[in-house]
């Protein structure tokens, strides 16, 4: 049964003055594992495998939150196939890091970890991360990958993620304001849905149900969508229990 949860953003601590913006919904990844100590793999591709990033999730989901921590560094570090096999099927929990998701998602098509993280997701083993370890689980992202070059003002792009959720995503839907703009036009070009989550905010699905979870009040989680020549961009109320995926992802 797939478990996923996938977390709008926040922070997680690791710098002196910043404040754990989403321990609640970190717990519940380590609880959906069914272990008391789960192996979590640590996947910072994104990021292009920053070393202070590993050691703060390191010290985040070891120390505190008493996970046995492994990292795959696809960029700083070179493994056979069967190692990166390895390290993801004997992960219980794997948690994907935040960055440029376009070259994240390359660089996993090239090592075949697209491909391995599914089989992974088949097997029980809980997927989960934020911003771009959130868009990945999705169809589609909305992306600010171009903005990592020169060009800090590049546009969003739609970002091809792993297919899982058959949906769009957008994290970080409320601090960073020109996402909303660039959503409404992306999704004029999608019949689908777009599932966009505030920092502190994320979707949890088990099986084929789903929740909402949040760790700030303010938090909110929308499903934003075109229906004859209307846009539609509706709250997903936060529950205790799970409701059926498929009234997520339909357009009413």
């Amino acid at each position: 049964m797939r478990k996923i949860i996938a977390i709008g953003g926040g922070q997680i601590g690791g710098r002196l003055g910043v404040k754990i913006e989403t321990l609640g919904i970190d717990k519940e990844i380590v609880k959906i594992s069914g272990k008391k100590k789960p192996k979590l793999l640590f996947v910072p591709t994104a990021s292009g495998d920053a070393s202070g990033y590993v050691e703060m999730v390191k010290n985040y989901f070891g120390n505190k939150l008493g996970c046995k921590i492994d990292s795959l560094e696809l960029i700083a570090k070179k493994y056979s196939k069967k190692e990166i096999e390895e390290k993801i099927f004997k992960a219980d929990i794997v948690y994907v890091g935040g960055g440029n998701t376009l070259e994240m998602m390359k660089t996993w098509r090239k090592f075949g970890v697209d491909i391995l993280l599914i089989k992974a997701m088949n097997r029980g083993i809980v997927m989960s991360g934020l911003s771009a370890g959130s868009i990945c689980w999705f169809r589609w992202g909305n992306s600010d990958s171009k903005r990592f070059g020169k060009n800090k003002r590049a546009k969003m792009i739609r970002v091809k993620g792993l297919g899982i959720i058959p949906a769009l995503h957008c994290p970080h839907y409320d601090i960073e304001v020109h996402r909303q703009k660039s959503l409404k036009e992306m999704m004029k070009k999608n019949r689908g849905i777009a599932i966009a989550m505030d920092n502190c905010a994320a979707l949890e699905i088990i099986g084929e149900q789903y929740r909402i979870l949040r760790t700030k009040k303010t938090a909110n989680v929308y499903k934003v969508f075109w229906l004859k020549g209307k846009y539609f961009k509706k709250a997903v109320p936060t529950m205790k229990t799970l409701r059926p995926l498929s009234e997520l992802l339909d357009r009413k």
